[in-house]
């Protein structure tokens, strides 16, 4: 074991200039992360620099199998936090190969919201603050519970410390230190309400990098709960009764929002929100409904409301923009398992470019 694990350590960069490239892209449901890796003669900087690639889209539910192939197109690049030396991860995105975006390829559309000269000049800013809940591989149970029972209730576990409140962070710490070594832009985490649940933070990030980086954090989670032999849950609600769901609470400010006197525009913004509520809530994640109760810190599904400090809102602002005047709100619509691109598109596409 201990040669399996030099092998895998080895670094590259003494006896050649090749790296490998891991190409991410995101399945047929969605919400699964598909990779796979390719040798390139040297390092490289910029995705223009990557060649495309393809792969078989009819084991990924994406294409069928008489013409199963979809084409990978680089968009992002991140240091390899396995790997590591100057190997590097790729978020793509994926096209048929007449170049149309296949119907899972969220970020085609996002971008170009985001490349509008009116989204361009508001520079939104996003902060994703992502829940998951780990599992038992056996038995999908939650980590730190008895298997068919439950622990005690809740409230010592939230940013809580010790064996029998924390469950998981030795994974919780190698995911925070590989996103910050990737380049991820991973601004913290904690333990949540629920045991065996926990968040992080990805943020602040600017139009299409914010769902970038959600992606790719949420791809080195995955390789390291693999390792760990750990499962790894975005369920919006893992467990019924009385425990907390799980959410990817998304934060959002634009420029003038920022600037003084950003609190009229923040409330304008708002107002917009509330009068496509539903259209948010159908592209907000499967199965929110489970979560979006008006239980467990959340708003009803069907209720849209919003409030300075309320974590039982739609829409929370702090004290702090409102004492200042200016500053950001806080969707807690949004379920774990939602699709960052489609989130921070929506809400910027609402906010800036729609007119009621």
């Amino acid at each position: 074991m201990s040669l399996l694990s030099d092998l895998i350590n080895l670094n590259l960069s003494e006896s050649t200039e090749k790296i490998i490239a891991e190409y991410i892209w995101i399945g047929g449901s969605g919400t699964d992360i598909r990779s796979k890796a390719r040798t390139l003669p040297k390092p490289v900087t910029n995705p223009s620099e990557l060649p495309k690639w393809n792969y078989d889209g009819s084991s990924t539910g994406q294409a069928p199998g008489k013409d199963s192939e979809v084409i990978l197109y680089p968009q992002a690049i991140f240091r390899d936090p396995f790997r590591r030396g100057n190997n590097i991860l790729v978020i793509c995105d994926t096209y048929t190969p007449a170049g149309e975006p296949i119907p899972t390829n969220k970020r085609r559309a996002a971008a170009k919201i985001f490349s509008h000269p009116d989204v361009v000049k508001e520079e939104p800013w996003y902060g994703i603050e992502q829940e998951y809940t780990l599992l038992q591989k056996e038995v999908k149970w939650p980590i730190g519970w008895p298997v068919g029972g439950y622990p005690g209730p809740q409230g010592p576990y939230y940013c809580g410390a010790g064996a029998d409140k924390a469950f998981g962070r030795d994974i919780v710490d190698s995911h925070y230190k590989a996103c910050l070594y990737a380049g991820i832009n991973i601004s913290g985490i904690n333990g949540e309400v629920m045991p065996g649940q926990w968040e992080f933070q990805v943020g602040p990030s600017v139009g299409i990098s914010a769902g970038d980086e959600v992606w790719a954090a949420r791809y080195i989670l995955e390789r390291i709960t693999e390792i760990a032999g750990v499962v790894l849950s975005f369920d919006p609600k893992p467990i019924q009764g009385d425990w907390n769901g799980a959410g990817a609470h998304t934060n959002y400010s634009t420029k003038t929002m920022r600037n003084e006197g950003g609190y009229e525009v923040i409330k304008k913004a708002i107002e917009k929100l509330g009068l496509r509520h539903k259209e948010h809530i159908s592209a907000y994640g499967e199965g929110n409904e489970r979560r979006l109760t008006g239980r467990h810190e959340t708003a009803d599904i069907n209720t849209f409301l919003w409030g300075v400090a309320n974590r039982g809102a739609s829409i929370r602002v702090g004290r702090d923009t409102e004492k200042e005047g200016r500053g950001y709100f806080e969707d807690r619509r949004p379920a774990s398992n939602m699709d960052p691109y489609v989130v921070t598109s929506m809400i910027a596409e609402t906010t800036i470019l729609w007119k009621p």
